[in-house]
């Protein structure tokens, strides 16, 4: 076996690690956008989540995290569409936070 048959090896196994664990993370990050637009009374649309942020950054206790935000469309009233972002800190997430929303109270 060569150096260079070694090198792909590699590069195809991390690709396939990297892959299976970024979606593990965006599936976690798909249920508590679910469960958040519940609990706030808004429905979720199209049912995902997109990456639109990726960077490295330090936690509070020092410790170098991968920093991501996710982004992900809601409606209140079932015409508007409105932006949510997940960031997540590591393994944590960091904040959940919803456009500004008409709300519409049944009665």
């Amino acid at each position: 076996m060569t150096l260079s048959s070694l090198f792909w090896i590699f590069s195809v196994g991390f690709l396939v690690w990297y892959w299976w664990k970024a979606k593990a993370i965006k599936d976690f990050v798909l249920g508590v956008a679910k469960n958040h637009c519940k609990k706030m009374d808004v429905m979720l649309l199209d049912d995902v989540v997109y990456l639109r942020g990726l960077w490295f950054k330090r936690d509070r206790n020092g410790s170098m995290r991968v920093w991501r935000r996710f982004l992900f469309d809601f409606t209140s009233t079932g015409e508007e569409r409105y932006l949510g972002r997940i960031i997540m800190l590591g393994q944590t997430i960091e904040q959940i936070e919803l456009e500004p929303h008409r709300y519409e109270r049944e009665y």
